[in-house]
């Protein structure tokens, strides 16, 4: 900040330089701040975490749980030969990184009267079965190592 001064005139401040980078920088933080985000996913750490979801799940078949097979961009409750809770049926929800999140948190929170009574509380932990779901659930199965299917 520079302060110029002349006779008996007030002292002006200038505004320029790092100050327009300050307040760029500050446009910046707020916009990033705003936009949710998620913690970096470890899609190896998932697979390790996705075996306590394998007692009901699989990637590539129904099983207490449905198949997670494709599930990113699925509408839930859409997975065939599968019987849903209505309320996860009537629940509009489209699986992605967001929802998924909000559903391995507290999937009764998400959608009261659903079936699904697990949970995921820690948040990484959450983004390493995301990170892996999303490696994994949308490939070729036979591709899979079979301690992953």
């Amino acid at each position: 900040m520079n302060r110029e001064v002349g006779g008996t005139e007030r002292p002006r401040i200038r505004v320029g330089g790092l100050n327009r980078m300050a307040g760029a920088m500050a446009v910046v933080l707020v916009v990033a701040h705003s936009a949710p985000g998620f913690a970096a996913g470890d899609a190896a750490h998932g697979a390790t975490v996705y075996r306590q979801c394998m007692i009901c799940h699989s990637l590539d078949k129904n099983g207490i749980g449905p198949s997670h097979h494709n599930v990113f961009g699925r509408a839930a409750g859409s997975v065939a030969n599968y019987t849903y809770s209505a309320a996860l049926k009537a629940s509009n929800i489209v699986w992605n990184e967001a929802t998924l999140d909000q559903w391995l948190a507290n999937p009764q929170a998400l959608v009261p009267g659903t079936k699904m009574m697990f949970s995921v509380d820690n948040a990484q932990d959450r983004a390493d079965v995301i990170a892996f779901l999303k490696e994994k659930a949308g490939t070729d199965l036979s591709s899979a190592a079979p301690s992953e299917k």
